[in-house]
């Protein structure tokens, strides 16, 4: 009999696979395991795993379309007012509890390709900070902007990817530039938005 030499097995999966089946390889020699088997190490848990919501936990109605985001688990859902369409989203979050608004708002307002202005107290904790900036890649609102009835508050995109996933904004609920393009089109001018 010709063996054929399987060049997806390597010598670590090998050995990874006799150890966990038992069976330890010495020179040549197979011995069964005599000591007792390593505890396996304690399972961590991402805290920050999606949680779903359903719309009519936090709105009477999907007049306009709903977006719902989740503050703990960095989130934004979307939800058209026939039901048709259901989007879910990575996001970024404000960096701390101060910056954070939660309740009820509402889109007023869409712009592709917005500038940008911090806000006065951004100046006073980021006195380096330009006063504008131009649309455009370096952009800090992406590509996109939905723009709340909170004086301030958006959900925009980023080109600046690390954020996604993480406490990184000043207030504000980033989207990648690819997702917030698509919320974009989907959302409209009286869309409906609850952050909590």
């Amino acid at each position: 009999m010709k063996l054929v030499k399987d060049s997806s097995i390597s010598r670590r999966g090998a050995l990874l696979g006799a150890a966990a089946s038992g069976v330890f390889l010495g020179t040549g020699v197979a011995t069964a395991q005599t000591t007792a088997p390593l505890a396996s190490p304690p399972v961590r848990r991402n805290i920050s795993s999606f949680a779903v919501s359903n719309w009519r936990d936090h709105f009477d109605n999907l007049n306009n379309g709903a977006i719902l985001c989740d503050i703990d688990s960095r989130a934004v859902q979307y939800c058209s007012e026939d039901e048709s369409v259901y989007k879910l989203y990575p996001s970024s979050v404000p960096e701390s509890e101060e910056l954070t608004k939660r309740g009820y708002t509402s889109v007023i307002k869409k712009v592709e390709g917005p500038s940008w202005r911090p806000t006065p107290s951004m100046k006073i904790r980021n006195p380096d900070w330009p006063d504008y900036f131009p649309p455009g890649p370096d952009n800090p609102l992406g590509t996109h902007a939905l723009y709340l009835s909170w004086q301030y508050y958006r959900v925009h995109g980023t080109g600046d990817t690390r954020k996604i996933g993480r406490q990184s904004s000043n207030g504000c609920i980033g989207l990648y530039n690819e997702h917030i393009k698509e919320l974009f089109a989907l959302a409209e001018v009286g869309t409906q938005v609850k952050l909590f």
